[in-house]
């Protein structure tokens, strides 16, 4: 179903609950693994993905097309992911780099990933990025967005996304030759 069609079926009250759950099947799964990839955790993933699809529910009326529905719902998930990161350091007083090494523990934990893969390796470069390097890095690189989605998303400036994207890159790079003993 195309957004106009989704949306103009979920402003009717006969057809809003069909809207929705159309709407939940078409991007569940992304925002899923979007949130995923930014908390690690499979359980707050989950959470924080069925949140998501709460606040969309109780919103969507007041959405008005300014954007891509789904770069809209990006935008909202990128937020409870980081919302929920910020909490995490906020409620036990953490510094950033314990909040990383926490998920960084949940990663190496996670019994669905080898720990000696390069995506293993990839993933845990990613964790010692800056947040806004991180969030860039991930819209660009898995979800394949352009930089004038990603600007949308979060609401930034598409110059300051590229060279988010590229100081990214380099640490990654970095990161990446010195883990792997690479030359």
């Amino acid at each position: 179903m195309q957004d106009q069609e989704l949306l103009s079926k979920f402003r009717n009250p006969d057809t809003k609950h069909l809207a929705f759950n159309t709407l939940v099947q078409q991007y569940q799964k992304r925002v899923y693994w979007l949130i995923r990839k930014l908390v690690i955790d499979h359980d707050d993933a989950n959470d924080l993905s069925q949140d998501v699809f709460v606040k969309i529910w109780n919103v969507l009326d007041d959405f008005h097309g300014d954007s891509a529905l789904f770069t809209w719902i990006y935008r909202i998930a990128t937020n409870q992911a980081l919302a929920h990161l910020r909490s995490k350091r906020n409620r036990f007083f953490l510094p950033l780099h314990n909040v990383e090494a926490e998920l960084e523990q949940k990663l190496s934990t996670n019994l669905e990933v080898d720990t000696s893969d390069w995506a293993f390796q990839l993933q845990k470069a990613i964790l010692k990025l800056p947040e806004k390097q991180r969030v860039v890095f991930n819209l660009r690189y898995f979800e394949e967005l352009s930089y004038k989605e990603i600007a949308e998303i979060t609401q930034s400036k598409e110059g300051a996304l590229k060279t988010n994207y590229h100081f990214a890159a380099k640490k990654i790079e970095a990161i990446l030759k010195t883990e792997l003993n690479l030359s």
